[in-house]
């Protein structure tokens, strides 16, 4: 099973963005165009870095003057979260949420849907833990959400948004789900094309569970008012903008240019040939412009994963990847010399890469990761190795047995403990044996991952079916069961560890630092783009991420 899905031939050329990516003859996500006259190598004009350094101070001050108004305040925290700017902000957003949070502990705000939901939503989105009883004082006296709410489209809207936010055993929250949807799918067939529009996306994409940065177009459109503040906030946004893709389109030209060298890719005719897929992930766990050196790091541990899932699923047979396996469990050299020349070359790039980033993260954070790294990479291979003796033998294990497999194989671990590592922040004794233990955080990720992926599988005719499913062990488990509703029992798996992740980002027993949950929640966040297969089996929504992110 394939880090971020196993799907080979669903990944499309993107002919639309030509002048940076060169797709490969085998219709993969090929190699960029070092070389392209449009490539940009070169640094960001002096003018454009001291224009955005200038709005950014203005704006600072802009918001501290809003956040004097507690409504305008939320509303223009909002708003630079969605524009994905709100790196620029963090000690402002926390002023302000801090006099919020002092607001909503222990107190209901009758009446005022858009008020309480926007206040609970951002305050829980940045650690801070608000009772789920807030939403009791938009409750009648028999205890159900007021009628009265029901002709307030926006605050429906932010009520829906905030019911993200649940952990399990908030029912409050899961009823303000089922009550906000409700009414608004039934608003979509009555409100004019623009206004339906929002509300649809609203549905489709909240806010905590998308990338903010990919989101941004719609917000930009759609996002009017009166507020003094939106013009100054969207020239920003621009810049901002402008900037951090001058950033990516450099980074992703480095690591076409490392993954060439490494020469993989000629020596492994058979493996998946897709640096910019796998640096596009990288992306996604951290878009701040500051984490360049961290995404071009990542992507190397995220191409072994793919390469080795490629030798276990395509290549070897099932003795060879037994022996390598072993060999990479105990890490042993004289091993690995034993086995065929393909693996030979793989164990052997993998260590270097090993030692090169263990070497890294002692040099400028103080800790040698290198026997976590190197059992990361026995467990995963462990894992793929149970997928590969379940198929051999025709033998389907039990929907959670192999679900529980499946938060190893499906890559999330190894690249989240090699994130960890390389962010530096928080590593301890403790925090360093939760990471090689993969702790709930990290599974929570990974198995909205698997299932995902697996619902992804179910619907790109493609797949022959090799790696097996989640779907698959769950019906042959359940015997009458439809393929409508174990993919509505997918669902709901997938909606319960969103509530783990929810739960894990504000336990204060979490030892893992912001960035790392951040990114915890960002990798959940893109799985969807992964599997949003259209008829002809393709990914528009992820091509349009891709080109949102590296073209004019």
């Amino acid at each position: 099973m394939a880090f971020f899905g196993s799907s080979r031939s669903s990944i499309i050329p993107l002919k639309t963005i030509s002048q940076i990516v060169t797709a490969d003859s085998t219709n993969k996500w090929g190699t960029v165009d070092s070389n392209h006259k449009s490539a940009p190598t070169t640094p960001l004009n002096d003018r454009i870095c001291n224009e955005h350094a200038h709005k950014v101070k203005d704006f600072k001050q802009i918001i501290n003057v809003a956040g004097e108004d507690p409504s305008e305040g939320l509303a223009i925290i909002d708003a630079v979260q969605r524009l994905g700017v709100d790196h620029h902000f963090q000690d402002e957003i926390h002023t302000i949420l801090q006099k919020h949070y002092t607001l909503a502990n222990g107190t209901t705000t009758h009446g005022d849907c858009m008020i309480t939901s926007l206040r609970f939503r951002l305050l829980r989105q940045e650690g801070y833990y608000v009772s789920a009883d807030v939403f009791e004082g938009l409750k009648d006296e028999e205890g159900k959400f007021d009628q009265n709410l029901s002709g307030d489209i926006k605050g429906l809207m932010a009520l829906y948004e905030a019911s993200q936010l649940s952990m399990e055993g908030e029912n409050i929250l899961d009823e303000a789900r089922d009550y906000s949807s409700r009414l608004l799918n039934a608003y979509v067939t009555q409100l004019d094309h623009d206004q339906a529009r929002i509300v649809e996306h609203t549905l489709t994409h909240p806010h905590h569970k998308s990338l903010a940065r990919f989101m941004a177009k719609n917000f930009l459109r759609d996002f009017h008012g009166t507020n003094g503040w939106i013009d100054d906030l969207k020239k920003l946004a621009k810049v901002d903008f402008d900037m951090a893709q001058s950033t990516y389109q450099k980074e992703v030209v480095q690591i076409s240019q490392w993954w060439k060298e490494l020469g993989l890719a000629e020596e492994l005719k058979f493996a998946r040939d897709q640096p910019v897929k796998w640096y596009i992930w990288t992306t996604t766990c951290h878009q701040d412009p500051s984490f360049s050196e961290l995404r071009i790091n990542l992507t190397k541990p995220i191409s072994f994963v793919y390469l080795i899932d490629d030798i276990f699923d395509v290549y070897g047979t099932l003795q060879e990847v037994t022996d390598f396996t072993e060999a990479v469990d105990r890490w042993d050299h004289d091993a690995i010399d034993q086995l065929p020349y393909y693996m030979k070359i793989c164990f052997k790039a993998l260590d270097d890469i090993t030692n090169e980033i263990s070497y890294k993260v002692y040099k400028q954070h103080g800790w040698n990761p290198l026997d976590s790294l190197r059992k990361s990479w026995g467990r995963l291979c462990n894992a793929f190795l149970t997928e590969a003796k379940w198929f051999a033998s025709g033998h389907l294990p039990k929907a959670e047995e192999y679900l529980e497999n499946g938060i190893i194989s499906s890559g999330v671990p190894v690249v989240l403990l090699h994130l960890f590592f390389l962010l530096g922040e928080g590593v301890t004794q403790k925090s360093v044996e939760m990471i090689d233990n993969t702790p709930a955080i990290v599974s929570a990720a990974a198995a909205i991952l698997r299932l995902w992926d697996d619902l992804g599988s179910a619907k790109d005719e493609d797949q022959d079916g090799k790696d097996g499913s989640y779907l698959a062990c769950y019906t042959n488990e359940n015997p009458g069961c439809s393929l409508e509703d174990a993919e509505k029992h997918v669902k709901s798996k997938i909606c319960d560890e969103w509530k783990q992740l929810n739960k894990e980002c504000l336990s204060q027993k979490n030892p893992f630092s912001p960035s790392f949950l951040k990114a915890c929640l960002n990798v959940s966040r893109m799985v969807p783009l992964m599997y949003e297969y259209d008829e002809n089996r393709r990914l528009p929504r992820l091509e349009e991420f891709l080109k949102s992110i590296l073209i004019k």
